[in-house]
């Protein structure tokens, strides 16, 4: 086993960092800068600079378990350990044996963010099959779309990522968060939609996610889709597990916004660190509506997330 320095920076495990989607998750990148099968307008990484569908070794796996396995001991509590990063997870080839050293020496469950693209192979669905959760994205359902929001590398076809997010489907046993990401005049048209709501019913995720942009996108003149448009897709899907894990950046984005309830969230958080769970019970809110709130107030710096153990705290900021 190579030797690794306890003091030195690791190269390819970040965090631990509170998720909204994965609660406390530390991360893995096993993926050199913005290689990736997609240079999305979007992308808050910024611009693909190696556009590739190759699968290739990018670094020496055990050098990646050894970072991993020094980090671990020094953490008290994890949701998951998720590969991330900025670049696509599924172009490295030792991912399969990533995921199933990693489960030799955790009991911490393991996610894979993924843009999905190349899951119509066999070796890469293959791959993913000793993960709890794969949290793949699909952005468009029609050709047009697809070549427009993701700008795709060579030779991928959007009916062929939607076929093989739908075999996946029927051999994966752990669970499918598909994320769909609109951006304002891009895929937030009436056809562009119509076309996802006959994807996602073909691909059955367990949970579908709507975002927006929320940072500086990867090119210019990409603007967020209106919390309203989020909204009015969640409830033409209402027989779909839809759920908006876009961030609150206006109050004017919040359903019957109240200030006595912003007002009340903030006092209460300054007298002591709470949990979200905390401010569900004494607000009788639900988690999704409190988030919006809460969005807000850490966007103005007023308070911040701290991981304390095994939960999320909400402290001054």
């Amino acid at each position: 086993m190579t030797a690794i320095d306890r003091n030195r920076e690791t190269r390819h495990i970040f965090g631990p960092v509170p998720s909204r989607r994965l609660g406390i998750s530390l991360g893995v990148d096993i993926i050199p800068y913005k290689t990736c099968s997609l240079d999305c307008l979007y992308c808050e990484c910024g611009r693909t600079t190696s556009l590739t569908c190759d699968r290739q070794g990018f670094f020496p796996p055990q050098l990646v378990m050894d970072e991993l396995k020094m980090t671990l001991p020094g953490i008290p509590h994890l949701d998951f350990i998720t590969f991330s990063g900025s670049g696509e997870p599924t172009l490295n080839s030792d991912l399969g044996w990533l995921i199933a050293e990693i489960k030799k020496i955790s009991a911490v469950p393991l996610a894979v963010l993924t843009n999905g693209t190349l899951l119509f192979r066999e070796d890469v669905r293959h791959d993913l099959l000793g993960a709890d959760v794969v949290l793949p994205s699909l952005d468009a359902a029609t050709a047009g779309g697809f070549a427009r929001i993701n700008r795709p590398g060579a030779g991928l076809e959007v009916e062929r990522i939607i076929a093989g997010l739908e075999i996946f489907r029927r051999e994966y046993p752990g669970k499918i968060w598909l994320e769909i990401f609109i951006v304002q005049g891009i895929n937030d048209r009436e056809e562009e939609i119509a076309a996802l709501s006959q994807a996602v019913r073909r691909i059955a995720p367990d949970k579908i996610q709507l975002n927006t942009l929320d940072r500086p996108p990867a090119y210019s003149g990409i603007e967020s889709a209106d919390f309203r448009v989020l909204e009015s897709i969640r409830d033409q899907w209402s027989d779909l597990p839809v759920e908006i894990i876009k961030r609150a950046n206006r109050r004017e984005e919040i359903r019957a916004f109240s200030s006595n309830l912003e007002n009340s969230l903030l006092n209460t958080i300054r007298r002591r660190p709470l949990t979200i769970d905390d401010l569900a019970a004494l607000t009788a809110k639900g988690e999704g509506e409190l988030r919006q709130y809460l969005d807000i107030l850490e966007k103005e710096n007023k308070i911040r997330p701290v991981i304390v153990g095994e939960r999320i705290f909400y402290t001054a900021g």
